[in-house]
């Protein structure tokens, strides 16, 4: 990888170069900080160091199917203390998404965990089953529910809706397509079900536009909007694996990034254009 980055004139730091520069970090969680199954190498002793010395710092997650509290008590159960309220999550914007598109109060049928249906819930929608009907579908992830039977109904809903006229509001707070679920396995997303469920609409509705879910999580600006708000900087960078998602959205955010090796992007993903980071990083105990 490190040959492949150099013809991109991409500097390589160390870990220890962004802490010294910068007043605040952000991290992506998979793939930099954590897999599903554990912590990658030197991300404890990592935060802890920043816990020590007060530096602050935030972890930018797309993950909608776990609440703040739970993954925090997870990691510290893995030996990586952060509390919860430095843990931005794809599912927490969808308290500003509803509150913008006056959606409080209105019935939700949601594809994800139970923690996903209660990112709906706070955000002050009422959860209900897709037979029932509903008024908005939420795809929080791609875990915690039956997927091909799920799926399917809430196809089936969606072609009732529509055809009779009704206009079905799609939001999707994770847009990513794979995750790094070990150091050599992945995951699809929940992003790949909005994939599935578009293609369907599509291919009924042909010459329907509007039938595409709103993506809130990196690239998307609401997060590193959030970020701002709880750093008070633009000075900070974001340490990510994924081109598309974490460097994408720092960039067009307009503050600076490091991509990690190690994660989603392999080293013949690395081109030209919007996703250049602005470092990059072997890793967190470089």
């Amino acid at each position: 990888m490190s040959c492949k980055i150099s013809a991109m004139n991409v500097r390589e730091v160390t870990i220890d170069e962004l802490v010294e520069r910068y007043p605040a970090l952000l991290f992506d969680a998979y793939g930099v900080l954590s897999y599903s199954v554990g912590l990658l190498p030197g991300a404890a002793e990592l935060i802890d160091r920043l816990n020590r010395i007060g530096k602050p710092y935030f972890v930018l997650t797309n993950d909608a199917s776990t609440l703040p509290e739970r993954r925090a008590e997870r990691y510290r159960k893995q030996g990586m203390d952060i509390e919860p309220w430095r843990i931005i999550t794809s599912g927490s914007l969808l308290t500003g998404y509803f509150a913008r598109r006056g959606l409080c109060g209105a019935r939700c049928a949601v594809l994800g965990t139970e923690d996903s249906a209660e990112y709906v819930r706070r955000a002050g929608g009422v959860v209900v089953s897709a037979v029932e009907g509903f008024e908005v579908l939420v795809v929080g992830d791609q875990s915690g529910f039956a997927f091909v039977d799920g799926v399917n109904v809430v196809l089936s809903a969606l072609f009732r809706m529509i055809d009779a006229g009704d206009a079905p509001c799609l939001v999707l707070p994770n847009p990513d397509l794979v995750y790094p679920s070990s150091d050599e396995g992945f995951g699809m997303a929940s992003g790949s079900v909005a994939l599935i469920i578009e293609a369907a609409l599509r291919q009924r509705y042909p010459e329907r536009s509007g039938l595409e879910f709103e993506r809130l999580g990196k690239p998307n600006g609401a997060i590193f909007d959030e970020a701002l708000g709880r750093t008070g900087t633009m000075d900070m960078v974001m340490l990510g694996d994924a081109l598309e998602t974490d460097i994408r959205g720092a960039n067009a955010f307009g503050i600076d990034s490091a991509l990690v090796a190690g994660g989603v992007t392999p080293s013949e993903g690395l081109s030209g254009g919007v996703d250049v980071p602005t470092y990059w990083v072997r890793g967190l105990t470089q």
